[in-house]
């Protein structure tokens, strides 16, 4: 079975052509280098607004049947983002867990990682995660929480995500 993976941006600017997309790439070329199963991604940029955000995240987890879907942008202090609000309101359980994970590690680059309110929850049968959007940044969070991606997906009786363990190391307790 192929795993599909939604990456949605969340940006007025890259959605409206102003800048290309260079976070949602970075969140692909990072799950190319972690994933050695069949994926597919299935990319969205989209305008920050939050029942935009929400429509997608439906969407992708719905109808596309996404087993995970990652964000990116929408995340800090600033009017225009919504991307953790849409993401609790689309979610059937929250994991504050992976948001709690990203600032702390994040917090060992930049001061001002305290103002991000990254978050992760659960749709039925997936996994959403929300990432900050600059690219160095998304690798770092990636870096951190995803050990535990595969597992929680395994748990919510997803495809189950091989990895390329010289790059990532997914955690899966040992089989009794």
């Amino acid at each position: 079975m192929i795993a599909k993976i939604g990456i949605v941006t969340a940006s007025d600017r890259a959605s409206n052509g102003v800048y290309e997309d260079l976070s949602g790439k970075a969140i692909i070329d990072t799950l190319n280098e972690y994933l050695t199963s069949k994926w597919e991604p299935v990319y969205k940029c989209i305008e920050d607004n939050q029942e935009t955000i929400e429509n997608t995240l439906k969407d992708l987890v719905d109808n596309e049947n996404c087993c995970l879907v990652v964000t990116t942008g929408g995340t800090g202090p600033a009017k225009r983002d919504v991307t953790p609000e849409a993401t609790e309101n689309v979610c059937d359980r929250m994991m504050p867990g992976f948001g709690e994970l990203m600032r702390a590690e994040s917090l060992k680059f930049v001061p001002t990682a305290i103002l991000s309110r990254q978050t992760a929850g659960l749709r039925g049968s997936s996994l959403i995660v929300n990432l900050p959007g600059k690219p160095k940044s998304i690798r770092e969070c990636l870096d951190a929480v995803f050990p535990a991606i595969p597992y929680c997906i395994d748990l919510m009786e997803g495809p189950f995500l091989e990895c390329n363990e010289e790059v990532i190391k997914p955690f899966r307790p040992k089989q009794k």
